[in-house]
C-alpha cells in the first residue's frame, strides 16, 4: 500500500479518521499548484475515499473521510445537523476576559456573533449583523500561549461558518496567532490552530467514536 503522507488514527471498512498537516488543502484548489490536497493523498492509499468536511488549508488536526456513498451521506447529514462533536486547540493574542457565566459552565464563555461572506475581499468572512447567519463558538481557558502575552483556548463550535473560530477571535480582539487573514502572519511561523477532538456515531453500526489529536505547538 502507498505511502500517501498522512497518518491515519482509524481505518474500516466505512471511514477514514486523518491527521491533516497544516498547510494542505482538503480538496484540489484552482491551478495546478494546488492539486496536492488531502483527499487527492487519501485516494491514492484508500481508493475511492469521500470527503465528508473540511479544514482550512492552514489549519492541522483530524479530518474524516468516508470510504463509500452511503457513509459520505450518512456522516455528511450528522456533520449538517451538528451531531458530530468538534473541539479545537488555539493559541490566540492576549488573554480574553471569560463572560459572567463562566464559572457555573466549566470555564466555557461563547461568542454570538452572525458571520457573512466579505464580497469585496474574498475569501476573507466578515461579521455582519445585517447579513450574517446566526455562528456561534464557546471557548474555554486552557493557559498560557507559546510566548508571552498569548494564551492557549479550547473551542467548540456550535456552528460551521467558513472561517468561524478565526473570525469570532479576531472579533473580540485576540486573533490566532500566525493567522494571514485575521491577525498577524508573522506571530507565529503557521496558524496556531488544531482539530484536536472529534465525537460521532459510526456511519454503519451506530457505535461512538471518539478521536483525540494533540497539537504539535
Amino acid at each position: 500500500m502507498p505511502d500517501c503522507g498522512v497518518q491515519a488514527l482509524f481505518e474500516d471498512a466505512d471511514l477514514l479518521v486523518l491527521e491533516k498537516p497544516a498547510g494542505l488543502l482538503c480538496v484540489p484548489g484552482r491551478g495546478p499548484d494546488k492539486r496536492d490536497c488531502l483527499s487527492q493523498r487519501a485516494a491514492e492509499r484508500w481508493p475511492g475515499a469521500l470527503v465528508v468536511h473540511r479544514l482550512d488549508q492552514a489549519t492541522s488536526g483530524l479530518c474524516v473521510m468516508a470510504r463509500h456513498a452511503e457513509a459520505q451521506r450518512r456522516l455528511s447529514a450528522d456533520f449538517a445537523a451538528q451531531r458530530v462533536h468538534k473541539r479545537y486547540q488555539a493559541v490566540v493574542e492576549g488573554q480574553p476576559t471569560p463572560g459572567p457565566d463562566a464559572a457555573a459552565a466549566g470555564g466555557w464563555s461563547e461568542i454570538a456573533l452572525p458571520i457573512a461572506a466579505d464580497w469585496e475581499r474574498r475569501p476573507l468572512r466578515v461579521v455582519d449583523p445585517e447579513r450574517g447567519k446566526a455562528s456561534r463558538t464557546q471557548w474555554r481557558i486552557l493557559g498560557p500561549g507559546v510566548r508571552a502575552g498569548s494564551t492557549r483556548l479550547e473551542l467548540a463550535p456550535l456552528t460551521g461558518r467558513t472561517h468561524q473560530l478565526r473570525v469570532h477571535l479576531a472579533a473580540i480582539g485576540h486573533p490566532i496567532l500566525g493567522d494571514a487573514l485575521y491577525g498577524d502572519a508573522a506571530s507565529a511561523p503557521r496558524l496556531l490552530l488544531h482539530a484536536t477532538r472529534l465525537s460521532f456515531a459510526h456511519p454503519v453500526t451506530g457505535e461512538r467514536l471518539q478521536f483525540v489529536s494533540a497539537p504539535e505547538f
